[in-house]
């Protein structure tokens, strides 16, 4: 499964919102540096819909802060 996220780097809390449109909000504690921020987001959305941290990655968009996630076993 593939989804649209949006992130918020640098942000006061960690937290995946889902959007109206079927993408997700997703807001981490780490900045964006040196893959800091994708790292935290992959553990953030394996937490969120229940699957190991390394069935997720960045698909597209690993430099933006607009990236598609893939989530094996979805």
């Amino acid at each position: 499964m593939r989804i649209n996220i949006k992130v918020h780097a640098r942000s006061k809390r960690e937290s995946v919102t889902p959007q109206p449109d079927g993408s997700y909000k997703v807001e981490v504690k780490a900045p964006p540096v040196d893959g800091a921020a994708n790292e935290a987001i992959c553990e953030l959305i394996a937490d969120y819909f229940h699957v190991h941290k390394r069935d997720v990655s960045v698909v597209m968009g690993a430099t933006n802060n607009k990236k598609v996630i893939e989530i094996l076993g979805k």
